[in-house]
């Protein structure tokens, strides 16, 4: 009798209850890997966790209690920015593995595939910050973080199209505006590490947002509405802070989203 094999869903739960950081990256690679190797049967026998497993460090605080960061151009300045994108990296493996893991049932394979690349992608660029950081004598949980942005996966639970027009295409697509200003100030403090790191983020990231962008039609054709209109009443309804430019067009239009879209939203 041929053993049946585990499945998929019940790899990106465990993944999503990993604490630790390494491990959660090791378990998160493993998740992908198995996949495109057709270890894993696509089955969705267990939930996903309403809020994924965090270490005991950093510590999170609310939006509104976050210390300053202080001037860009000091040291402690760069090394506090690096945490913080080091931080927003680590929760977006788990936002990427939830996608999967919630949805993939309803969207198929394909989506499963998308998203967990998506969230291998996001497990090196963790690491690579993670990294970094440790070179410069610090270390991932140094200082505190900030706790808002799993509120994205939580307003988003209920709808694949509200998910993904906010997580891709708001909050991933603004690291493509806000990104390369970011690479400059390194640059300019010749930090060319993590100017490196950053630039490989980005570039990454274009493909993210279009996987969302992407999706998010298909979705739209389906449902018979008018992608633009709809991302912005999703947008609207579940995004809490506001997009406005400027915006990186350019990257953006290689992601998809189109000068259609961002009128639709301004």
């Amino acid at each position: 009798m041929t053993p049946s094999l585990p499945t998929v869903a019940a790899a990106i739960r465990a993944a999503m209850l990993t604490a630790d950081p390494r491990d959660k990256v090791m378990a998160t690679r493993s998740v992908a890997r198995d996949w495109a190797a057709g270890q894993l049967a696509f089955a969705f026998d267990v939930t996903m966790p309403d809020v994924p497993a965090r270490p005991a460090q950093p510590e999170l605080l609310p939006p509104s209690q976050m210390p300053k960061r202080g001037r860009g151009g000091s040291e402690r300045g760069r090394l506090a920015l690096i945490h913080a994108l080091c931080h927003i990296e680590f929760v977006a493996i788990d936002l990427a593995l939830d996608a999967a893991g919630r949805f993939g049932a309803e969207r198929g394979r394909d989506f499963v595939s998308d998203w967990l690349g998506v969230a291998a992608d996001e497990a090196m660029h963790f690491a690579l910050l993670a990294r970094r950081l440790r070179t410069l004598g610090s270390h991932y949980g140094a200082m505190p973080a900030h706790d808002g942005l799993w509120d994205a996966a939580r307003e988003t639970a209920h709808d694949v199209a509200a998910r993904l027009a906010v997580v891709p295409m708001v909050l991933e697509a603004r690291g493509l505006d806000v990104t390369p200003q970011t690479i400059a100030r390194f640059q300019a403090a010749d930090d060319h590490t993590t100017a490196r790191i950053l630039q490989r983020i980005v570039d990454d990231e274009v493909r993210h947002v279009r996987f969302g962008t992407s999706h998010f039609a298909k979705v739209c054709a389906e449902r018979g509405k008018q992608a633009p209109q709809l991302w912005k009443t999703l947008v609207t309804q579940h995004f809490r802070g506001s997009v406005k430019p400027p915006f990186n067009d350019s990257a953006r239009r290689s992601a998809g989203l189109s000068c259609e879209m961002m009128a639709a939203l301004a």
